[in-house]
């Protein structure tokens, strides 16, 4: 079955990445995120592999306990943000190991492990290990910026003639807002359900929705799902 290839990290990642080094001043730090907009950076060797990463929460507890210090209560507490907020440099700072994302993993592997981990944005590496790009939420949506066109004619190519050659010329596609819908007769009904999961699956699309009846004059509507909700 010719369906296309899912896309993958290196597809939709931002490179060259924004990164600071071990030794990078906590300010410049400050400084680089701002300048370029980002709301974290890679922490990145010399030979190029990932150290860490330093967020805006692994920068906030210099503020959060700056008070503290003031007053002199500033070691009373022990622990990984009284210790942050007294880092001077990328490395003392940083959240280690990082977690990262290899280049060649689809975007639905690399949203897992976001949501697993709780994370914005992954450091993307090679096969060596070392970083290559960064991909964030935004990046891994932007499939959904496919034209219903590409949708349509995808579905027409790798879904419709292949499970249903006989009456592909009779089944109409539709896709509006990236929710495709299918109409038509079809041979065998109880291929309807794995029209819906490849379709689900194909890039870019947000729902699907089947009106497929079989060509018997006395059999009626095959199976119809309207709940947006993709297959996977």
């Amino acid at each position: 079955m010719p369906v296309a290839a899912p896309h993958i990290v290196s597809d939709v990642m931002t490179a060259p990445a924004v990164v600071v080094g071990p030794d990078t001043p906590f300010k410049e730090i400050v400084c680089v995120m701002a300048r370029r907009h980002v709301s974290a950076v890679p922490v990145v060797s010399g030979d190029g592999r990932v150290a860490g990463v330093v967020s805006e929460a692994d920068l906030l507890p210099k503020e959060e306990f700056r008070c503290h210090e003031a007053a002199g209560s500033g070691r009373a507490r022990r622990g990984p943000e009284p210790v942050k907020a007294e880092g001077r440099t990328a490395q003392e700072v940083m959240t280690a190991p990082a977690i990262t994302v290899g280049a060649g993993r689809t975007l639905a592997q690399a949203a897992r492990l976001m949501a697993a981990h709780h994370v914005k944005r992954l450091p993307v590496i090679d096969d060596a290990g070392r970083l290559c790009g960064v991909v964030s939420r935004g990046d891994l949506l932007k499939v959904f910026l496919r034209r219903d066109e590409d949708i349509e004619e995808e579905v027409r190519r790798t879904v419709v003639s292949y499970l249903f050659p006989r009456h592909a010329h009779a089944i109409h596609v539709s896709v509006l807002n990236g929710v495709v819908t299918l109409r038509g007769p079809v041979h065998d009904t109880s291929l309807v359900w794995v029209a819906e999961r490849l379709v689900g699956g194909l890039e870019g699309v947000v729902g699907v929705e089947t009106r497929l009846r079989g060509e018997g004059p006395c059999t009626g509507p095959s199976r119809s799902r309207g709940d947006g909700r993709r297959g996977t």
